[in-house]
């Protein structure tokens, strides 16, 4: 018998007033009565902005996704929207993905801002996350919201937050957004819409959207080299299927193979054990149509179409998944290119990426002459770098969970343009007698091969939580001070915000934001981070490792001492 904290239970008790409808209360009686683990679970916090937002299962309580804490969320957000813009007419976008209840809590935001005098634009359907970023800064809105969990299970739903800016949310609003949350009772929640401030929008919005896409992600890739492009297309049951047919089909790509049982929107993702393109699982229907028809490339995107995984065909012309950090260094590769070539490199642009993503990132700048910009995990650091330097031109940039963004017109990552460039790449290679594969160890040729690997380990619950929050405090007090027989010459601390030479005994200050991440860098030239994730119950262990590659000969030989050295790395951490 698990015994429900007092704490937990006069939570629990105060969701059975009025304030609640009876719904509400009679599925909280009944956790009360026979099931005290749940019960505990869904009261035991308030849910929290990670990096992506709030995201958790849906359920009542207070660490539940439900009316009435998406409905206290948007209260706060109007609170704070009414504060900091006091004589403007506020505006708010908001969109949804296809999961379980998004529309319907969409509709409920919806209903709380109306109600509190802010202008709503909703979007009468489903679509892509990105496109709701585009959306808040082509009308003029003060902020977005987008209901979605990304690739989380089934039972998962979220509330992703948008500044004016077009992305998301970042300090000082998050916390100031935060607090005015915190100061609010539900009571307090209105919910009683003003129809007259909701307005419905789609194709219209879509036209535009797909258009400013376009112009992004195309770089005069002629129409022959387009048609020659096989490409094979799986939206994982998702929203991209609304935008990204019809962008490839306008930019010109017309030998589209799309996969039919992935085609239709469904929150179950039945045909996939998850629908992140990050698992080679999740591809598995698309790969097997592209042996079917001879495709040249694989792309999938996520259920809110802001990450895109990509597989092509390697040196023995089998078709393999590439990581985020492979993908992501073609793509800047790519447009770093394409500037050069209309002489745009003047020294006042910038690339973006990742604490935890391939360092290749900084020699690929170092290579165009243009700067790298650092940041925490999460794009919305990337876009805060956009607003943080208006005087340096964003040209583009990513991480290694798969997410890419081309230039600013859209400040999130975009699978919609992303997959466009993976197109255009793909064709131009094709075009000349190479491929995606083989440009890519060109890369590796010129700067050096880097592998990396992630390893994720789930720990649910409260006990859960509490097992990484004390893995991370062991890493801190018992830092390795060797792995796999290379020392760590140097370990930067993002809580503590150091970073500490073990050679020379210096440190120095990181002047990013805090966050819970420890990073060890070996004499070896091997980096290892470690990081519980801000929106899924994991602590996350990032490897790279790299070494010369002198030719496309020696890539395979290269590419197994590079697995081996992860796999011993990983053996030595103790993470098998």
């Amino acid at each position: 018998m698990i015994n429900i904290d007092s704490k937990i239970l006069d939570r629990a008790n105060s969701w059975l007033t009025s304030t609640f409808d009876i719904n509400t209360q009679q599925k909280v009686k009944a956790l009360i009565a026979s099931n005290p683990q749940e019960l505990n679970e869904s009261f035991y916090k308030n849910l929290e902005f990670g990096t992506g937002g709030m995201r958790g299962i849906m359920g009542v309580g207070t660490n539940r996704i439900n009316k009435y804490t998406l409905g206290k969320n948007t209260q706060g957000l109007s609170n704070y929207l009414k504060k900091v813009f006091p004589n403007e007419k506020l505006k708010a976008a908001i969109a949804f993905d296809c999961r379980h209840n998004s529309k319907a809590f969409a509709k409920i935001v919806a209903n709380v801002f109306s109600a509190n005098h802010i202008e709503v634009y909703l979007f009468e359907d489903l679509r892509p996350t990105p496109e709701l970023s585009f959306t808040l800064k082509h009308l003029n809105c003060h902020c977005g919201i987008v209901l979605t969990a990304s690739h989380n299970p089934p039972e998962y739903n979220g509330y992703k937050v948008y500044w004016q800016d077009g992305g998301q949310i970042v300090p000082p609003q998050d916390a100031n957004i935060i607090s005015e949350i915190n100061a609010l009772d539900f009571s307090e929640v209105k919910f009683d819409a003003n129809s007259n401030l909701i307005h419905h929008i789609g194709k219209d919005i879509d036209n535009v959207f797909i258009n400013a896409s376009i112009k992004n992600g195309s770089f005069n890739t002629n129409a022959e080299a387009k048609n020659n492009l096989n490409v094979v297309f799986t939206s994982l049951h998702g929203t991209s299927i609304t935008i990204i047919p019809e962008t490839l089909k306008r930019a010109g790509y017309n030998n589209v193979h799309i996969v039919k049982a992935q085609e239709v929107p469904n929150g179950d993702f039945p045909t996939v054990k998850s629908p992140n393109p990050e698992e080679p699982e999740a591809l598995k229907m698309a790969l097997e149509l592209a042996q079917e028809v001879d495709g040249d490339i694989v792309i999938g995107t996520d259920p809110d179409s802001d990450r895109v995984g990509i597989a092509v065909r390697n040196l023995e012309n089998n078709l393999v998944l590439l990581n985020g950090n492979q993908t992501m260094v073609m793509m800047t590769n790519f447009l770093l290119k394409q500037w050069q070539k209309q002489d745009k490199i003047r020294g006042k642009e910038f690339i973006g990426s990742t604490i935890v993503s391939t360092p290749m990132m900084i020699d690929l700048a170092a290579h165009y002459n243009v700067e790298c910009k650092i940041g925490l995990t999460g794009f919305k650091w990337i876009a805060k770098m956009i607003k943080d330097f208006p005087e340096l031109d964003f040209i583009g940039g990513g991480e290694e969970s798969f997410g890419f963004m081309v230039g600013d017109f859209v400040r999130d990552k975009d699978a919609v343009t992303a997959t466009l460039l993976a197109c255009e790449i793909a064709a131009q290679a094709k075009a000349k007698g190479s491929s995606f594969y083989k440009e890519l160890i060109q890369l590796y040729i010129t700067h050096g091969f880097y592998k990396e690997h992630l390893i994720s380990i789930t720990k649910k619950g409260i006990e859960g939580a509490e097992e990484i929050k004390q893995m991370m405090i062991d890493a801190r007090e018992n830092p390795l001070t060797e792995v796999n027989g290379s020392k760590v010459i140097c370990i930067e601390d993002y809580q503590l915000s150091i970073t500490k030479n073990l050679i020379s005994g210096s440190i120095e200050t990181i002047d990013i934001p805090k966050s819970n991440v420890l990073i060890y860098h070996t004499e070896d030239g091997s980096k290892i981070a470690l990081r519980p994730s801000g929106t899924e119950p994991k602590i996350k262990f990032y490897i790279s490792v790299n070494m010369p590659l002198a030719s496309e000969e020696d890539f395979i030989a290269t590419e197994k001492k590079l697995e081996a050295k992860i796999e011993a790395i990983i053996k030595d951490m103790n993470l098998n």
